[in-house]
């Protein structure tokens, strides 16, 4: 199954991040937006994804596995769900401007936030109708701005 690791980062400049990790991989983002860049970096195999949430920088926004098909997203989540580890589906949902097919894990032993997904087409949105920023990693941005702030989620 070709896939690659996603990181998916919060950042406080997108501007800066983006220069900073243009330099450190050696190339450009794949994907440019207001407050968002993804890097498609061939060696290692990783899809780097910037979100800008300013207050939390260098912190994990979530992880993910990016993988070539529906048909994969849907073996990793029977697979997983054999092992016991419960998933939340989402299929035909945009998020970080692309229309996707995935789900996510739940019950990770630290709260990290993984998905399994593939990319069906690019959006001009971040998120479609009916969700909002907390697309990605099942946080909101207000609630990770309360988070630094030195409250509860």
């Amino acid at each position: 199954m070709p896939s690659r690791l996603q990181l998916a980062l919060n950042v406080n400049d997108i501007d800066q991040a983006v220069t900073f990790y243009s330099r450190l991989f050696g190339t450009e983002p794949a994907k440019r937006r207001p407050g968002y860049a993804n890097f498609a970096i061939a060696e290692p195999p990783l899809k780097l994804v910037l979100l800008e949430n300013p207050g939390q920088g260098g912190s994990l926004n979530h992880l993910g596995v990016e993988v070539p098909d529906t048909d994969t997203v849907e073996a990793e989540q029977a697979r997983l769900a054999q092992a016991g580890l419960a998933a939340a589906r989402e299929r035909d949902t945009t998020c970080c401007y692309a229309r996707q097919d995935k789900f996510w894990v739940q019950g990770a032993p630290d709260g990290e936030s993984w998905e399994v997904y593939t990319v069906l087409a690019d959006s001009p949105t971040f998120y479609g109708d009916g969700h909002g920023p907390e697309c990605c990693g099942g946080v909101s941005s207000a609630d990770m701005r309360s988070s630094a702030a030195g409250t509860s989620q």
